[in-house]
C-alpha cells in the first residue's frame, strides 16, 4: 500500500525486532492515515528538495514494540505520527537545519549526531495536523537540547 508517492506502508512497519519477537506491528486505519499526513507534508517536500531517496529508519511501532525496545507507548510513532530517517550522502545536521527552516512539523530531533561525522546519527520528526509545535531539539549522549546543536 502506498502512503504517497515515494513511501510505503512496508517501509513503516517494517521491524527486525517485531519479525524476531513476533510482535504485530499493524497500524490501524487512523494510524494509515496520520503515516500518510507525515508523507504528504513532512517527507515527500524532503525528498522532492534534496531528489534522493529518504531511507526510513523507524516508523510505525506498535505499543508492544515499542515495549520491547524500550520505547514508550505513548510515543509519536506508535500513532503514526513520527519516523527516524536519513538520506544518504546528505549530513544530518544539515538536513535537520534544512528541516526546521522549511517544514511545518510538530517535533524534530536531531539524534546521536556528532560534529565532522555527517554520517552519525538519524532525523526523528512528527507531523500532528492539530499540533505544529515545531519544536526543535537535539538528543546527544543521554540529553535532549533545545535547537539543533552540532
Amino acid at each position: 500500500m502506498r502512503l504517497s508517492p515515494h513511501f510505503s506502508l512496508a517501509e513503516f512497519t517494517y521491524s527486525d525486532t517485531a519479525i524476531k519477537l513476533k510482535i504485530n506491528n499493524t497500524p490501524a486505519n487512523g494510524h494509515i492515515m496520520k503515516l500518510t499526513h507525515l508523507c504528504e507534508n513532512v517527507l515527500e517536500p524532503i525528498r522532492t528538495h534534496f531528489n534522493r531517496p529518504v531511507r526510513i529508519t523507524s516508523g510505525y511501532r506498535s505499543p508492544a514494540l515499542c515495549v520491547a525496545i524500550g520505547s514508550k507507548k505513548t510515543s509519536q510513532h506508535a500513532k503514526g505520527e513520527a519516523a527516524d530517517f536519513e538520506i544518504t550522502g546528505i549530513s544530518n545536521y544539515e538536513l535537520a537545519k534544512w528541516i526546521r527552516d522549511n517544514i511545518i512539523f510538530d517535533q524534530l530531533i536531531l539524534e546521536n549526531y556528532i560534529r565532522g561525522n555527517p554520517n552519525s546519527g538519524w532525523i526523528h520528526c512528527s507531523y500532528r495536523a492539530n499540533r505544529l509545535r515545531k519544536e526543535t531539539l537535539t538528543y546527544s549522549r543521554r540529553t535532549y537540547f533545545n535547537g539543533l546543536v552540532a
